[in-house]
Parts: structure tokens; C-alpha cells; sequence
């Protein structure tokens, strides 16, 4: 099979990665997305726990038979490295084809990963631009001079979401509706997740 794989902080996950991850599976003709929340990832510090972020991302993709979730990251005690995940994968996976989706920031951050040359060879890379198509092949360009392997563009939508800006627009009390799933929005009102609270009062999310 040709299993994609999408990984992430996701806090909080929006339809952009969810729309990212459905134009990889048709255009790539992968059998099975698998979501993977990071746990403790190690150039972040994350604020919201990460049960938290994994239980919202598998709300967000109940309802595509394509899309799986695997929690290895947020069992995981130890910091999370793309290379160690990506290694579980293939020995979970001997036989299948690995498709790694990320943005064109994070090609962009190659070099700073542990053992990019070996990530490389574990699995397709599939980026999605953040800013332009045409910046995104140059990048691509000269990352495959630099390391080699399979990098391969998403020919998706550019999408004005990211997880900052929800939590902001939370943060302000502004509406988030369309930005996220409505499970996921119930999720976070419940939970009263990235609410401001000033002086006795809490901002709510609408």
C-alpha cells in the first residue's frame, strides 16, 4: 500500500491540514492517511496537552474512511524525532510505501532535523506550499541536489489557516467556525481550551 502519513503538533488541527492531507491521498493514490500528534517534539514547547490535541485531531477525521490516527507520539515520553517515527512506521509497515506530508517551512528546516539523509531514504517526501508553487519547486530543487531522495510538490490550495491564528481568534473571542470541524470546535469549548483569561473573565470561543 501507499500509506500517507501526517504528522504535527496540531493544536489545534483546522481544515487546512485536513484538506492538505485529502489532496495528497487523491493526487499520490494513497491508500490511508495516518495522523500522528506530536507528543514532545523537540524545537517546540507545547502549551496544550498533547492527549488533548490527539483526541481533537481523531474528532477532525472520523468521518473520512481514508484517515487513521496513531498515537506512538503522544505515548512517548522521550522528545519525538521525525527520523524514530518514521523508523516505527516502516517496521509497523515492512512492505508499503511511506509518503511523509509537510510544509514548505519545513523543507525549508531540513538541514536542523536529525538525519535528514536517512529520513530520505525511509520515505517520499510530499510538501505543500506555504507561500507560492513557484518558491516551493525551487525549494524542492535544491534540497534533492543537497540530500537526494523523492520530494514531490502537493498541488494544493494555498490556505490562510494556521493553528496560531485560530488559537488568537479563540484568544479574542472572534469566531473560528469554518476554520475547524464542528466536532472539534464542541471539543474545545468543552475543554475551554485556548481561552483568555483577564482579570477574572474568560474570553469564549463563538
Amino acid at each position: 500500500m501507499n500509506i500517507g502519513i501526517m504528522g504535527g503538533t496540531f493544536d489545534p488541527v483546522h481544515n487546512a491540514h485536513l484538506l492538505i492531507a485529502e489532496t495528497a491521498r487523491g493526487e499520490f493514490a494513497l491508500d490511508r492517511v495516518i495522523f500522528i500528534t506530536s507528543g514532545n517534539p523537540p524545537h517546540k514547547t507545547e502549551k496544550t496537552d498533547a492527549l488533548d490535541r490527539f483526541s481533537m485531531t481523531r474528532l477532525a477525521i472520523a468521518d473520512n474512511p481514508y484517515f487513521t490516527d496513531d498515537d506512538y507520539e503522544v505515548k512517548r515520553t522521550e522528545k519525538s524525532y521525525t527520523l524514530t517515527t518514521l523508523t516505527y512506521l516502516k517496521d509497523k509497515y515492512p512492505n508499503d510505501k511511506l509518503f511523509f506530508i509537510i510544509g514548505e517551512d519545513s523543507l525549508d528546516d531540513l538541514p536542523k532535523w536529525y538525519k535528514p539523509e536517512e529520513i530520505l531514504k525511509l520515505c517520499t517526501l510530499l510538501v505543500y506550499a506555504r507561500a507560492s508553487h513557484e518558491t516551493l519547486e525551487k525549494t524542492i530543487v535544491k534540497t534533492r541536489l543537497k540530500y537526494g531522495g523523492d520530494i514531490l510538490p502537493i498541488n494544493a490550495p494555498i490556505m490562510e489557516i494556521s493553528s496560531t491564528a485560530v488559537r488568537e481568534r479563540i484568544a479574542e473571542g472572534k469566531t473560528v467556525r469554518y476554520m475547524l470541524p464542528d466536532n472539534v470546535i464542541e471539543y474545545i469549548k468543552e475543554k475551554k481550551l485556548y481561552v483568555k483569561r483577564d482579570k477574572g473573565k474568560t474570553s469564549r470561543i463563538s
